[in-house]
């Protein structure tokens, strides 16, 4: 991958949850920070780097993208459709390989919080 990624800037967002998108993003240089809202509330869930990739989901599933993406300081990221990861899979099939292994972690990751949330007891009411 030798292309030259788009640059942005401290504070730009790269991309709103909910909104559609046709590409996926890897990080060339630099640092974005991954952000969920739920309730109202913006939720952080990750800091994502050099050589990380996001915004797969929506080229598998194209059901509008599932966080907001905030450039921390700068970033060079470069884009790439779904016909483009396609190719470069067919000339490289362990690139879908990495790829597996790191949207696996992921999910394991989003597992292992869940249990940690379920295990934290219910909040009672200390009025008397």
């Amino acid at each position: 991958m030798g292309e030259m990624g788009r640059l942005f800037q401290d504070g730009e967002i790269m991309m709103r949850q909910g909104e559609n998108g046709d590409c996926m993003y890897v990080i060339q240089d630099g640092l974005v920070e991954v952000i969920k809202e739920v309730n109202s509330q913006e939720v952080r869930l990750a800091q994502l780097g050099r050589d990380e990739f996001f915004g797969e989901m929506e080229i598998f599933e194209s059901i509008g993208r599932s966080a907001t993406i905030l450039v921390v300081g700068f970033a060079r990221v470069l884009s790439i459709d779904k016909k483009n990861l396609l190719s470069r899979i067919h000339e490289d099939p362990s690139l879908a390989y990495r790829m597996i292994q790191v949207m696996s972690s992921r999910v394991r990751d989003a597992g292992n919080e869940l249990v940690q949330l379920k295990l934290v007891p219910p909040k009672t009411d200390q009025r008397s």
